[in-house]
């Protein structure tokens, strides 16, 4: 499970970045839809998508490197990404955007993403936190678990 979490954090830095490169290139290829309100809207994302990063980046370098402040930057991200997933869930019903077409199922494959990503963080930190905050070789992960004795 350990290796999932490390996927999935990079995984995420990298569509992270790739969604917003593209956002401030050539915002037509992602655009769920074409109006003042919605642009205006996305504008809005980008320091919290920052913090979301950054935070993400941190639970990646303390998970891998087996720091006890693993906890705090998993349960930082994880609460970072399901409140972003909840916003745009919530412009997404109220604006109508899931039922655009492409843009809506794409909208509504960035909130089910974004809700496992964080969920699943959320879930192994909670259910691991005495072994991230033990930190060192505390952490086990699939190939750390000892063959059983005979």
């Amino acid at each position: 499970m350990r290796r999932l979490v490390i996927v999935m954090l990079v995984g995420a830095l990298a569509l992270d970045a790739a969604y917003w490169s593209i956002w401030f290139t050539n915002r037509s290829w992602i655009a769920s839809e074409h109006t003042r309100a919605y642009y205006d809207f996305e504008n809005a994302f980008p320091l919290a998508d920052l913090w979301l990063g950054l935070a993400g980046l941190l639970a990646l370098v303390t998970v891998v490197r087996r720091h006890p402040a693993a906890l705090l930057w998993l349960v930082a991200t994880g609460a970072a990404g399901l409140y972003l997933g909840c916003m745009d869930l919530l412009y997404d019903l109220e604006h109508d955007i899931f039922a655009r077409g492409g843009g809506g199922a794409f909208e509504a494959v960035i909130v089910v993403v974004t809700w496992v990503f964080s969920i699943t963080l959320l879930r192994f930190a909670w259910t691991r936190r005495g072994e991230l905050l033990a930190g060192g070789d505390g952490v086990p992960d699939d190939s750390d678990t000892p063959a059983p004795a005979p």
